[in-house]
């Protein structure tokens, strides 16, 4: 059951049918308060018209999605979201991390891509443990936000005609980091009912891999899995999905930590968001650091060619977003913006991430002038704002 409270902005309160989770009210209010929407933008205000058109803006209602105390399973860090759009709404699957401090996945949605005042009451997923005989017998020194016990982390959203499917992290709390694929149907997707198919590796043990995305169509009739992106992209592609049976990986073989020389990305990490067409190429956005800078998470951007996206057409300059604000520096860990959520609903590109390494936030920009700002001088600014123009 799913339920949603009337917040400043007119909404219906909302119910799916046949739910197995229980989807509480939001408590959160929103910082600014706005009564109507204006004709020229399909949004809620909230995302001020300082600054020019061609500006990514954090939404001043930020952080969107923050931990519940009271609540086991989610009580200590909510972050890390991916997205999708559909029936009329962003719907968001968010990284959790509870008393347990065991990673698993809660879901919640919104009609404005701002306000998710809608939100599960339960884990829209989780990963079961694997047996001792499937540990590695050495254990790995790794912690990701605070998830010392292991679970599904990170995950990455892709819609693909009638299936919704999900690449994450799945950490056994010992000794194996690897890329699982899991789906589920789109009609189950939005109605809260977690019917996900059994997690399948893909990339092989006994190595350490993050940051894998899944294209959102075919290309040349095949699935495309973005799984590096520097010193060069790889992606590899398959007929089939269902061809990764636990016998199959994808073998990436790239370096670690390698980047662009001279430049602010000179520390290059992976893959945020899955890739978004536009009519100009494939949207990337992807996680880098400076050897300079190096306690601070920042997203870059980049465009693809739509039929061969190892080529990269261009990139940002600069970073798109970088932690500055409070929220991007109070938590597990400072100084991280880390984005694994992106959608464009009409004219606007939706960019989710999570701050710090604790709460979920969004930022904004109206995306024909962001790309045109991007390939014409390869960098795009951010600014915080509080109104969709």
């Amino acid at each position: 059951m799913i339920t949603s409270k009337k917040k400043s902005i007119s909404r219906k309160k909302g119910r799916v049918s046949s739910s197995k989770t229980r989807v509480r009210k939001s408590s959160k209010t929103s910082k600014s308060v706005v009564r109507k929407r204006k004709k020229d933008s399909p949004r809620s205000s909230r995302i001020a018209s300082k600054g020019t058109a061609i500006t990514l803006k954090r939404f001043e209602g930020n952080p969107i999605i923050e931990p519940l105390r009271g609540v086991n399973w989610e009580s200590k860090a909510t972050f890390n979201p991916s997205a999708i759009y559909g029936d009329g709404k962003v719907h968001i699957i968010y990284r959790a991390i509870g008393e347990g401090d065991v990673s698993m996945f809660g879901y919640a949605r919104s009609r404005d891509g701002l306000v998710f005042d809608e939100r599960g009451s339960g884990p829209a997923f989780f990963q079961t443990a694997p047996s001792r005989v499937e540990k590695l017998a050495i254990q790995i020194p790794y912690s990701s936000g605070g998830g010392w016990n292991g679970g599904s982390e990170d995950p990455r959203l892709t819609r693909i005609e009638t299936k919704v499917y999900m690449l994450y992290t799945s950490f056994d709390g010992w000794g194996s980091i690897r890329i699982a694929l899991t789906s589920i149907l789109f009609d189950d997707f939005v109605r809260g009912k977690w019917n996900w198919n059994k997690p399948v590796y893909i990339s092989p043990p006994g190595e350490v891999h993050k940051n894998w995305v899944l294209f959102p169509e075919k290309i040349k009739g095949k699935y495309a899995i973005l799984h590096s992106i520097s010193p060069r992209i790889l992606i590899d592609y398959v007929n089939n999905l269902d061809e990764f049976d636990g016998t199959k990986f994808i073998r990436s073989n790239n370096p670690g930590g390698s980047g662009n020389a001279g430049s602010w990305d000179n520390w290059m990490r992976g893959a945020g968001p899955a890739p978004l067409k536009t009519k100009h190429g494939w949207l990337v956005l992807y996680h880098a650091m400076d050897v300079h800078d190096p306690n601070r998470y920042k997203v870059g951007a980049m465009l693809l060619d739509l039929n061969d996206p190892t080529r990269i057409l261009y990139r940002a300059s600069a970073p798109i977003l970088e932690p500055d604000e409070k929220y991007e520096n109070e938590g597990y860990k400072t100084g991280v913006v880390y984005a694994c959520g992106a959608v464009i609903v009409d004219e606007w590109l939706f960019v989710y991430y999570g701050g710090a390494d604790r709460v979920a936030c969004v930022a904004v920009a109206k995306i024909e002038p962001f790309l045109k700002e991007l390939m014409s001088s390869g960098e795009v600014k951010l600014k915080r704002t509080r109104t969709l123009k």
